[in-house]
């Protein structure tokens, strides 16, 4: 395990020694399954997140509540009214990428706002941010956007003792609707309370038969505890996992693309919702699993009949791409 770590963190190693390891590169993920399995036409309703919100609404599948919608400069005066009956929320750009712009307000300190990481903002940070977010500073290539005010997300009280403030969310490679890899990220004091690994957040591989964790890692480096509460993940085990693999690859059938990134979380009311999609995942899981995600990938491209029904790809995937 840990000779695998030094080969993909080492930025001089061999492209040889990472293809025997199993790792997939941006370039092959790009042309032989991004460009390949998602046909262009179909990527606008994953690469705006309202258009997924909506999508998911239609065909019947739980996402976190909307709680508003700012689309144009002038709609601004009314976002105080908008917020004023909401303690907690998140705002975030509809055609954000990275959790660039995500705002997670966690309650309120009199008439200010409280994040996840404890500091407080005002009416007029808040009021600026969705500024900058219709301005498009979050967005792909700068294009306007449109401001998403969603319900914050109460977290599965499992995870207490492994993020710090913000909430968990698992995130699960789906090909042509098979589960096969999928990592937990826990937010940190580093990362704002939010689950973004660039930020500093914590990747945790998950065995895809069990939700069992396998590995953790911040910065891309292995990690035993968690960096604020301290806790071993070692015996950490997301609940409701059939319910999680079966969602996922739903979302297959739900969008037509082939290669899908799913993010969902655990709501310690709702359980499992859908947070959002993506046509382009990072490859970052691989490192939080310590395996290749290749070798698994091929090995649904080798199957004659790959359209079979949710339940058969689930059993599928556990069978066949378990770490333990």
């Amino acid at each position: 395990m840990s000779r695998f770590v030094t080969q993909l963190a080492d930025s001089f190693a061999r492209p040889e020694q990472l293809k025997k390891a199993g790792i997939l590169s941006m370039n092959s993920r790009n042309l032989d399954y991004v460009i390949k399995y998602n046909p262009r036409k179909l990527l606008p309703q994953v690469d705006n997140k309202l258009t997924t919100k909506q999508m998911a609404q239609q065909a019947g599948v739980a996402v976190p509540e909307l709680l508003g919608v700012v689309s144009y400069q002038s709609e601004i005066k009314n976002l105080r009214q908008m917020l004023q009956a909401h303690e907690h929320f998140v705002i975030k750009p509809a055609q954000g990428s990275g959790g660039k712009g995500i705002l997670v307000i966690t309650g309120r300190d009199g008439d200010r706002y409280v994040k996840a990481s404890g500091d407080t903002l005002e009416f007029e940070d808040i009021n600026r941010h969705v500024s900058n977010i219709l301005g498009g500073l979050y967005s792909l290539g700068g294009k306007s956007d449109v401001a998403m005010i969603e319900g914050l997300i109460q977290a599965d009280p499992v995870f207490n003792d492994y993020s710090f403030e913000g909430v968990p969310d698992i995130r699960m490679i789906v090909f042509r609707g098979f589960p096969v890899m999928a990592m937990l990220r826990l937010a940190t004091r580093a990362s704002d309370g939010k689950a973004n690994l660039h930020q500093g957040a914590v990747g945790v591989g998950l065995d895809i038969a069990t939700g069992q964790s396998l590995r953790a890692v911040q910065f891309d480096t292995p990690i035993e505890l968690h960096p604020d509460t301290n806790h071993s993940f070692e015996s950490l085990k997301v609940p409701h996992w059939d319910r999680l693999l079966e969602l996922t690859a739903a979302c297959y059938g739900m969008t037509g693309l082939g290669y899908l990134g799913v993010d969902m979380v655990l709501d310690k009311h709702h359980g499992p919702l859908i947070l959002e999609l993506n046509a382009r995942p990072g490859l970052a899981i691989q490192i939080a699993n310590g395996c290749g995600i290749h070798p698994r990938l091929q090995k649904v491209e080798a199957m004659p009949d790959w359209n079979l029904p949710i339940p058969e790809k689930v059993a599928f995937a556990k069978q066949h791409f378990s770490s333990l």
